[in-house]
């Protein structure tokens, strides 16, 4: 299948509708249903179970469980570097760099507005203007929880739908505002680098979006929703390396920074895999 007809069968297809559908079978508990899927799975995506908390593909209770899995402790060793920045998770760094004058970089010939990406409201958008960004695309056989890269406390978190586009590099480079179009979920911490934005981007196929202070946060109605918590309820800390959210099915991680508080990287660049607990940034020298 070409580029062009890939990305015209999205457009068609009726996204939400059979991006729920696969979620009702992904939380199937039927024995035969669920080890069908599972091991199908496994197989077509060479999935590596030596690392899982629990390594018997069948010992889950339905596919949602299975690729959510936990890993062993010593699967993910995080970078104890004074001053370190981890990536929040296994993948493929799809782009990194500078925040553009409110515009972030998608793929050649494409990018995004920051304020749109963060749910159209300009003063969220305002501390990361001419920050920094770096976008980590999660496939299919990749470890499925998001952590932090750094100690944080949430300041808010809000839902935000849209469109169901796939987002790998084909329709990265195809589809205008990809990752600023897509069901997505925003969450913004306070962090020793002033504040620090986590976009968890929905795409085709994905069942659902949970977070460890909310649960699941998508699907969820049409509208924008604020899920921060109430007034009066206890402050959500999160130390560096601690699960924040996780994918039911894969999508992406959008990193965001203020500017002139930290560096990527330098030996970072586009196409690099990552795992959840490597250092792919540091605090600016300057701070």
């Amino acid at each position: 299948m070409n580029d062009s007809l890939f990305i015209l069968l999205q457009k068609i297809l009726p996204q939400h509708l059979l991006s729920r559908a696969v979620g009702k079978l992904a939380e199937c508990r039927i024995p035969w249903v669920k080890n069908l899927f599972i091991n199908w799975f496994r197989k077509r995506y060479q999935v590596d179970m030596s690392q899982a908390l629990q390594p018997d593909p069948e010992a889950y209770e339905h596919f949602n469980a299975f690729f959510t899995r936990a890993l062993t402790a010593e699967a993910r060793p995080l970078d104890n570097t004074a001053g370190a920045i981890l990536s929040p998770a296994d993948g493929a760094i799809s782009q990194l760099g500078a925040i553009d004058h409110g515009r972030i970089f998608q793929a050649k010939g494409h990018s995004y507005a920051l304020s749109t990406l963060l749910g159209g409201d300009l003063e969220r958008a305002k501390p990361f203007i001419n920050g920094r960004f770096a976008t980590v695309y999660l496939s299919p056989r990749d470890y499925h929880r998001v952590h932090m890269p750094i100690s944080g406390t949430l300041r808010e978190s809000v839902y935000i739908p849209g469109d169901l586009y796939s987002v790998n590099q084909v329709t990265a480079a195809g589809v205008d505002n990809l990752f600023a179009r897509n069901e997505r979920l925003v969450a913004i911490f306070d962090t020793e680098l002033g504040p620090m934005a986590m976009v968890l981007v929905g795409a085709m196929i994905v069942a659902g979006i949970e977070t460890v202070w909310n649960g699941q946060v998508a699907p969820l109605p049409r509208q924008p929703l604020t899920l921060t918590p109430p007034p009066g309820q206890a402050p959500i800390e999160l130390a560096a390396g601690e699960e924040m959210g996780r994918f039911k099915l894969g999508s992406t991680v959008i990193l965001l920074f203020g500017p002139d508080v930290m560096d990527w990287t330098e030996q970072l660049s586009a196409g690099d895999s990552v795992t959840m607990g490597r250092a792919i940034g540091q605090r600016h020298t300057a701070q």
